[in-house]
């Protein structure tokens, strides 16, 4: 089957560009899958034996142990569950018949019915049959491999996926995420409230997606501070699924702050922020690269001292999409396969194409960029300008007063942040871009607008 996405033009719609070309946080085991099978039930011809077989089964965060099982035909399978993770889980035969959800410590007991055919049996929280939590369920003598089949998957086995047609706009009444930045607010002590949520964005023109989020936006808010601020930040999860936090600023230990939380708790972080730079933070929980692709990310700055006053202040914080079925949540196996469908500037397809980012020529501005990835790289340019100023992970490389030099593209890889500083002379438009041009073309393409400008012409109001 052919890809039947929509064309990626949306850069090259523009007259401007007619000639463009178009972390794993934690380490995931990925088991895969044998064709599934549900077992049973009298259409199959099962024949129960009154047999009954019951297997001790190990539910560990992103694993089942045993992995597998050999059942004669006409068996009933009783599994006995006992979870030894950090987060719940479940273990239900084609995801609908076996244990409720389980906390962990906890065990539970449960019937996978009668087996006739080969199946699985996997957690059902959301990406984690993906991430290899399942357990092979195999009729003696079927030949059927007790083995997991690969994890990856061609464009084309996605057909369930959101399509999106980068060529659309979006509606009279859509307000792009504020990219202005407030200054660093005064004092040394920093208290905040994050909350986890899952809830349904629209990341492009008329395209829904379920988000993982912090406070019910993509990025999550931004934060910012000065170096020895301490920041007291209280994650409440209101999700249905566990989340946690990593601030990439801090210097604490993964096991104590940054733990997974279930549904309906919530956990104190806190840190000093002892060094300068644009910093990721993100959902940890496993599988990480879900929670981030999903939408769980947002970045802190922590000034450099005497950091010079600008007129303006900007943060773009580049990351993929990896788009579910209409309104669902987005895809693991396209993550782990880096098959992204769109690269945005702060969380939606071409924004700031049609409504551009306001200023005045001559003006000064700061960009500051992270890379919240998951997997993709980001060469962050203004078209029509040079930056004179550039920090990148902690460290000035380039400054006005210092030499007579000039710099093009912020190169960052994901999780890495710094800023840049520039100014338009003259009025016009100015794209916005990654210049790697294979993601420009599908959604990281912006504009800023320096003085009155037509933009009829590419979407801007």
């Amino acid at each position: 089957m052919s890809d039947t996405r929509s064309p990626r033009t949306g850069i090259d719609a523009l007259p401007m560009f007619t000639a463009v070309a178009a972390v794993l946080g934690l380490v995931v085991a990925m088991c895969t899958a044998v064709i599934v099978t549900r077992g049973g039930d009298e259409e199959a011809g099962v024949v129960a034996t009154g047999e009954t077989l019951v297997l001790e089964v190990e539910l560990g965060d992103m694993y089942v142990e045993p992995s597998s099982v050999e059942v004669e035909a006409g068996t009933e399978l009783i599994v006995q569950v006992t979870n030894v993770g950090a987060m719940p889980h479940d273990l239900k035969l084609d995801g609908t018949t076996g244990t409720d959800m389980i906390d962990p410590g906890e065990s539970a007991e449960a019937s996978l019915g009668v087996i006739g055919a080969t199946g699985q049996a996997w957690c059902t929280v959301p990406g984690h049959k993906e991430a290899g939590m399942i357990l092979d369920v195999v009729v003696a003598g079927s030949g059927g491999d007790s083995a997991h089949g690969s994890h990856t998957s061609s464009a084309d086995d996605r057909g369930d996926r959101a399509e999106i047609d980068f060529n659309a706009e979006p509606t009279a009444d859509f307000v792009p995420y504020d990219p202005a930045l407030a200054p660093a607010p005064g004092g040394t002590e920093h208290e905040l409230t994050l909350r986890a949520t899952e809830t349904v964005i629209e990341v492009a023109p008329g395209v829904t997606q379920e988000l993982w989020t912090f406070d019910d936006m993509v990025p999550g808010p931004i934060l910012r501070g000065k170096v020895g601020d301490i920041f007291t930040v209280t994650l409440v999860n209101e999700g249905e699924i566990g989340h946690s936090l990593d601030f990439h600023a801090s210097k604490v230990a993964w096991n104590d702050e940054m733990r997974t939380i279930a549904p309906g708790e919530s956990l104190v972080y806190q840190f000093e922020a002892k060094h300068a730079g644009i910093f990721m933070y993100h959902c940890g929980t496993s599988p990480t690269i879900h929670h981030i692709g999903n939408g769980m990310f947002g970045a802190i700055i922590i000034d450099p001292p005497e950091l010079a006053p600008v007129d303006h202040e900007f943060v773009f914080v580049q990351s993929e999409l990896y788009l579910g079925p209409e309104a669902g949540p987005g895809d693991l196996t396209a993550m782990m396969d880096e098959d992204h469908d769109a690269v945005v500037f702060n969380g939606y397809v071409n924004q700031y194409m049609h409504r551009p980012i306001r200023v005045e020529p001559d003006e000064r501005v700061r960009a500051w960029v992270v890379d919240a990835g998951p997997s993709e790289n980001s060469a962050f340019h203004i078209v029509g300008t040079v930056f004179d100023t550039f920090f990148k992970e902690g460290t000035y490389h380039l400054q006005p007063d210092e030499r007579e030099g000039g710099a093009q593209a912020l190169d960052l890889q994901p999780s890495q942040g710094g800023f840049v500083e520039f100014s338009f002379d003259e009025a016009g438009l100015y794209p916005i871009v990654t210049h790697k041009f294979a993601a420009a073309s599908i959604g990281a393409l912006g504009f800023f607008q320096a003085g009155d400008v037509d933009t009829s012409e590419v979407g801007g109001h």
